[in-house]
């Protein structure tokens, strides 16, 4: 996949459930400092973590756009769900205005599983994200193009318990990690038969712990190898 030249530098933002992180890219998704980043705060309603956003930025230099991975299903910068930060306090937020409004540059959101997905893959084929940290994120990609967004965290995977409940970080801190480790094992073959993917990349804070043997298309990847999704996403029509 192919990031075009420019001058462009670009403040990429992750929000996550326990901690908010930001950055400057160049245009070639290149990292220009070391990530900064405070604690998510709670509640975390729109304006507190935009205020923490802003507090971010900065100590960020210099920036004309501003990228923002968000944990939860997002569509034209409005937020739908945010299962790990609250819902009720972010459902139909227009966070992409008030964030631009607040610092006075174009601001684009993605979903943080999709977001971080644009910064590894191959760009060929049919292309899995998985990230495992407070809940379970999932992005998909065909040929490098980003498919529609599915919350696959929020569906069922037995009978009373959500992809984010059963092997969320909660369920790895009550369970241990031997127990989630079977539990990852159970996903990743119901993934493998139901989605037929050519790669699947693994991600988030919890990917390192898994301690059984991956398959041949199955790469472990960081958040710092999925940062250049920052920029990549400046670079791809945006639904």
């Amino acid at each position: 996949m192919e990031i075009s030249s420019n001058g462009d530098q670009i403040l990429s933002v992750d929000i996550g459930g326990s901690n908010i992180k930001a950055t400057l890219l160049n245009c070639e998704g290149e990292m220009l400092m070391d990530y900064q980043k405070l604690p998510t705060p709670d509640p975390a309603s729109p304006s507190s973590v935009i205020n923490i956003i802003q507090e971010l930025s900065k100590s960020c230099g210099d920036y004309n756009k501003v990228s923002v991975g968000f944990p939860g299903y997002v569509r034209q910068g409005i937020i739908h769900t945010a299962p790990n930060l609250n819902t009720a306090l972010w459902k139909d937020v227009d966070l992409s205005k008030q964030l631009s409004d607040v610092l006075g540059k174009p601001v684009r959101i993605l979903n943080d599983a999709d977001m971080l997905g644009l910064g590894v893959i191959k760009g060929k084929g049919f292309e899995m994200v998985i990230t495992l940290g407070t809940g379970f994120g999932t992005a998909f990609v065909k040929d490098g193009k980003l498919l529609p967004h599915l919350e696959l965290g929020q569906h069922p995977v037995s009978k009373d318990r959500t992809y984010d409940q059963y092997v969320g970080e909660a369920a790895f801190v009550s369970k241990g990690l031997e127990k989630w480790n079977e539990r990852m094992q159970k996903v990743i073959d119901i993934l493998k038969t139901t989605f037929n993917y050519d790669q699947l990349y693994i991600g988030g804070g919890n990917a390192k712990k898994l301690s059984f043997q991956l398959e041949e298309n199955m790469i472990l990847f960081s958040n710092r190898d999925g940062i250049r999704g920052g920029a990549r996403l400046w670079h791809n029509e945006m639904d």
